[in-house]
């Protein structure tokens, strides 16, 4: 039996189709309609299949719609919010949602006063692909707030994908927002570093990629047997500082930046190993050289 009645999904971007996908795949709503401010529907499996009807631009959601997803840019919300409380009143019972990890909820009221409940709510995941994404949501997190009413609708949508929630106060979202930031997109500007230097070590970067890969699964595992404290590994914590002084000189002047800033980190989760002052001793010696 379907979890909810019906689901506007505004925006067909990897997270919205991403979330549709994943809501009709889980049987949770029995009627799915995307807006999207392009003529044509995406070449998705939601509407090459008929599971969802595409809308051009935006309509004021069908009686009967318990959820209204604004899965648009950061930027867009607000403007949304208002295009969308400008078509009328909510229908009875229909909460909506921004996807963004980031905003108040606050920049939906306008919604709020043409009687939508507000909430956000928000997949701690990373969406690449809007088709695969939808494999990836059950087991992921979703940050949810907003008033009663939007999160007891929350809950449901979250328990129907099989994902766990947390709840963030407004004034900490951004610091939630910036967590999953430094998670999730920091790692591929840092695997593309760690390939480059194993290319420049004699390993194709087509090679490289999926042995790193690999290792930082391992590392994942690791992490989530034992902690973080306990998953450190490596030179920094066993305390040993040649091994990194060799690192170091074999690294250009931006990698080396890049290697103190998380080293020294590194260095305060692992006591005992090369201290923080040691390390920055080490880099010291490298300042003067130029890019």
């Amino acid at each position: 039996m379907s979890a909810l009645e019906r689901v506007m999904i505004i925006g067909p971007g990897r997270a919205g189709l991403s979330l549709g996908y994943a809501l009709v795949q889980a049987d949770a709503v029995r009627s799915l309609v995307v807006c999207g401010r392009h003529p044509e529907a995406p070449g998705h499996p939601l509407f090459v299949q008929g599971l969802a009807e595409y809308v051009f631009g935006i309509r004021i959601p069908a009686p009967g719609t318990s959820a209204v997803l604004l899965a648009v840019p950061d930027h867009v919300v607000s403007e949304l919010a208002h295009a969308l409380a400008g078509l009328g009143a909510a229908p009875v019972g229909c909460s909506a949602y921004h996807v963004s990890g980031a905003l108040s909820v606050d920049v939906l009221e306008p919604l709020h006063a043409a009687g939508y409940a507000i909430g956000g709510l928000h997949p701690l995941q990373a969406f690449s692909n809007p088709v695969t994404g939808a494999e990836r949501l059950p087991g992921s997190f979703l940050g949810i707030a907003g008033s009663p009413e939007a999160m007891a609708t929350a809950r449901t949508i979250a328990s129907a994908l099989g994902c766990p929630t947390v709840e963030v106060p407004e004034a900490r979202r951004p610091l939630y927002h910036a967590a999953a930031v430094m998670a999730s997109n920091f790692l591929p500007p840092l695997f593309d570093v760690a390939s480059r230097l194993l290319e420049r070590a004699g390993v194709p970067y087509d090679r490289g990629l999926p042995a790193l890969a690999a290792l930082v699964r391992g590392t994942l595992a690791n992490i989530e047997d034992v902690g973080v404290d306990l998953a450190v590994t490596g030179p920094i914590p066993r305390g040993d500082i040649e091994t990194v002084d060799l690192h170091l000189r074999a690294l250009d002047p931006s990698e080396r930046r890049l290697y103190g800033v998380l080293g020294e980190h590194l260095a305060r989760l692992a006591p005992g190993g090369v201290s923080p002052a040691a390390l920055a001793e080490l880099l010291a010696r490298y300042e003067g050289e130029s890019e």
